[in-house]
């Protein structure tokens, strides 16, 4: 016989002969009786919007010299 058919048979039939479900695969009944949640409440999606108008841009050298080292670097 070809080992495929073990493979693929002999667990198809042993599974066949379990006498009950897994436990994951019945529902129980605490899951049942509990209540629905409540609905979400609405929130606009614009609520948290906060307006931004374009600026003019700061000096760059300004700018480049508070981030720049002291002295410089040697490169």
């Amino acid at each position: 016989m070809k080992p495929s058919l073990f493979v693929v048979g002999l667990p198809l039939v042993i599974g066949g002969c379990a006498s009950t479900l897994p436990p994951d695969v019945v529902a129980s009944s605490a899951a049942i009786e509990d209540p629905s949640p409540r609905p979400a409440a609405y929130r606009s999606p614009v609520s948290g919007n906060i307006t931004r108008q374009p600026v003019d841009p700061k000096p760059w050298r300004r700018q480049n010299d508070l981030q720049s080292p002291e002295k410089g670097d040697a490169s």
